[in-house]
């Protein structure tokens, strides 16, 4: 028989959710609602009053080809970071889960870089590949390859995916050793007898188990590709060269901050918080219907 847990009266409940919904309140809603608000007008340069416009800011916002290439530069950005964090943690938790000696000292090696900020981590990698005192570009230099980020947009794109990935794949890797921890290995030893291979058994028995882990990580690391890497961004190539690694966040970051213009930041703070929100669902819709349980 299950047994719950009933309240008589309605004070004590109230008083437990009331922090949260406080905090919430406070720091969630308030603050939405305030962009959505400001999304309607355009202050004067001084600030000192505004004009309400409507969705004025929307639509010159979705026919400004600077913010329409932002998306695109977004969605590569996602991708490769997502792509470039969950799969070296995957084969990294698989070398741990097999290693049996020095365990305990490579999962606390691998564990570390998750403990930098990302703005550290921006400025670790923009001196390793600085065009004039970083030793990565000094050796490219030696091998023969001109390494310039601050001009070639595609080696910004590059060095900022690499920067963002590197500390999460500590984040990653954790998550997908407890998975690899988790699974039977009475079902591995029976595969083995049979004959199967290693690739053979990870991927018919062990990938399809950690697929649920898997796609947790999928839904995280997308929002942390979208929100959580303004910081690295920032620090290596402050969104150029020619905006060539400017982001959604970045570009909410750089029109209302740096170019003052508060109706445009806001818009584009609530588009952006639309299409990570599409995304979620759509990750949820129709990605996890391969997920097995």
């Amino acid at each position: 028989m299950e047994k719950r847990v009933t309240f008589r009266g309605w004070l004590l409940p109230l008083a437990l959710i009331a922090p949260q919904v406080f905090i919430s309140a406070v720091f969630f809603f308030y603050p939405a609602g305030q962009a959505v608000w400001q999304s309607l007008f355009i202050p004067d340069p001084f600030g000192l009053s505004s004009q309400f416009v409507g969705l004025g800011n929307f639509e010159f916002l979705l026919s400004d080809k600077f913010y329409r290439a932002s998306f695109v530069t977004t969605a590569v950005f996602s991708t490769l970071v997502t792509l470039c964090s969950m799969i070296p943690a995957l084969f990294l938790a698989v070398i741990a889960d097999r290693l049996i000696k020095g365990s305990g000292v490579y999962r606390t090696l691998l564990i570390w870089p998750y403990a930098v900020a990302p703005a550290i981590a921006g400025v670790l990698w923009l001196f390793m590949f600085n065009t004039r005192v970083g030793v990565v570009s000094w050796y490219l230099g030696q091998l023969g390859y001109d390494w310039n980020h601050v001009l070639n947009g595609t080696e910004a794109m590059g060095l900022v995916v690499v920067a963002s990935a590197w500390g999460r794949i500590s984040y990653n890797f954790l998550f997908f050793f407890a998975a690899l921890q988790s699974v039977p290995r009475s079902v591995i030893e029976a595969a083995a007898i049979d004959g199967a291979s290693f690739w053979r058994r990870f991927f018919t028995i062990v990938l399809p188990l950690l697929s649920p882990t898997a796609f947790f990580l999928l839904v995280v690391n997308v929002v942390y590709a979208f929100f959580e890497t303004f910081g690295v961004i920032h620090t290596i190539t402050g969104g150029g060269p020619q905006q060539a690694t400017t982001i959604l966040v970045y570009k909410v970051f750089s029109d209302g901050f740096v170019g003052q213009d508060l109706g445009s930041s806001s818009a584009q703070s609530v588009i952006l918080l639309f299409v990570v929100g599409i995304l979620t669902v759509i990750q949820f819709k129709y990605v996890e219907k391969r997920v097995h349980y």
